[in-house]
């Protein structure tokens, strides 16, 4: 048979095995059950409210379980071991079953809820949930949910820490899901801290941290003599001296006659540019008279002519 086939026959068997304990042991308060194969046989744990009723007169009721373990499920030896659940209001699988005992009962499931819930959590649990889910009140199903301290709904902490425990109540209306997750009151949750009061914090203090040299230490002129310091970057060759030929005064006139040359040079530009426009200018006035002149003309013709047809 391959690993997944195998897995799932365990995990079927498992099902089956807690379901008739859950019908055979509803009265003493089943809490629920560990398996563990053993070269031995089957050891099977078993948590309970009364182990006085799982146990029976003179262990006849768990000879009796014993007895149907090998014939209905085919385990081999099977050895059963009871315990006592010591807070059973921290057990989610018995309150699971106390609660829908007693809205089958008759009891209103607002009332029952918050009962239930106040117990949980005065019992010392860290938090708790319950979902009622079918036809609490009328012909239509719903699910109401009642809450108290704090609850994990996903990852390994809902898995490894959540005590869960699930129920149902057989009603006239129908039937009702019960379904309890408790958080006990040692769960260790992965977002918990402590705070120590009066620990030496000396050995966790920093360094001294050394305080940076100012721009001005930096900018001190080493003392004459003074060999660099390892890593430091070597200073820069001074520049020498070149002595020119004449002394400043050569080059004070050389300067001068630069800059009367470049003077020159704009001064000669100029001209030309204020040449063509004046040009332009007057170009454009001979132009303009010529124009003038002819209009003139064209209107003393006009008025020479209207003059001589007046005369006739």
């Amino acid at each position: 048979m391959a690993d997944e086939q195998q897995f799932i026959e365990d995990g079927l068997q498992r099902s089956q095995i807690d379901e008739f304990f859950a019908d055979e042991l509803g009265r003493a308060g089943y809490g629920g059950m560990d398996v563990a194969k053993t070269p031995m046989g089957t050891q099977i744990v078993l948590k309970a409210e009364k182990p006085g009723m799982v146990i029976g007169k003179g262990g006849k009721n768990i000879r009796k379980i014993t007895s149907e373990l090998e014939s209905r499920f085919d385990l081999d030896d099977p050895q059963i071991d009871v315990q006592e659940v010591d807070e059973p209001d921290l057990n989610a699988r018995i309150v699971a079953d106390r609660l829908a005992n007693a809205l089958e009962r008759g009891w209103y499931f607002r009332k029952a809820g918050h009962t239930t819930i106040d117990r949980i959590m005065e019992s010392g649990a860290k938090g708790a949930e319950i979902v009622l889910a079918g036809k609490v009140t009328g012909a239509r199903s719903r699910v109401e949910k009642f809450n108290r301290g704090y609850i994990k709904h996903n990852g390994e902490p809902a898995e490894e820490i959540v005590d869960h425990g699930q129920s149902v109540a057989v009603m006239k209306l129908g039937t009702i899901g019960v379904n309890v997750k408790i958080i006990p009151p040692d769960a260790k949750l992965p977002d918990d801290f402590e705070v120590h009061e009066g620990v030496d914090t000396s050995s966790f203090a920093p360094e001294e941290v050394v305080e940076d040299e100012g721009v001005e230490e930096l900018l001190e002129e080493p003392e004459a003599g003074a060999a660099p310091e390892e890593g430091a970057a070597e200073p820069a060759e001074e520049f020498e001296e070149v002595e020119t030929p004449g002394g400043e005064e050569a080059v004070a006139e050389e300067l001068d006659e630069i800059e009367e040359a470049v003077e020159e040079e704009e001064v000669a530009e100029e001209p030309a540019d204020e040449a063509e426009a004046a040009t332009a200018e007057t170009a454009e006035a001979e132009e303009l008279d010529e124009e003038t002149e002819a209009e003139a003309e064209e209107l003393l013709a006009e008025m020479d002519a209207a003059d001589e047809e007046g005369d006739e």
